[in-house]
């Protein structure tokens, strides 16, 4: 499994298609990390003055039907990452997986239902 940090409007923004980042159009691949400590490193580098909550997308690498590519960070890792880390980059659009589907593609389309204590109502289901 695989891990990429958005923002949750940049995430609810396209629930009917395909995600991929602004930055995808140039660089031509979706930045992920290999493990949660790698991407709470990036998540504290890189979106720390991004407003509002943000997103990780829990995706298995194996079931995407585009390519992964492990590859060293350009120009390096975020601090607290060794500097030889291999990070995983998503050479395509990253399709959302819809209920009852088992495609690789992450989930979290939907805002969890919480009753009034706040305790998640999933495990209800």
């Amino acid at each position: 499994m695989i891990f990429h940090v958005v923002a949750l409007d940049d995430w609810l923004a396209v629930p009917d298609r395909s995600y991929a980042p602004a930055s995808f159009s140039k660089e031509g691949f979706v930045h992920c990390s290999p493990d949660e400590p790698v991407t709470l490193a990036v998540a504290s580098a890189f979106y720390r003055d991004i407003p509002g909550p943000l997103v990780v997308l829990l995706i298995d690498e194996h079931k995407l039907d585009v390519m992964v590519r492990w590859e060293a960070a350009s120009p390096g890792p975020p601090p607290g990452v060794a500097p030889d880390a291999l990070f995983p980059h998503v050479y395509g659009r990253i399709k959302p997986r819809r209920g009852g589907e088992n495609d690789g593609g992450p989930t979290g389309r939907r805002r969890p239902r919480r009753d009034a204590r706040g305790v998640d109502m999933r495990a209800a289901d």
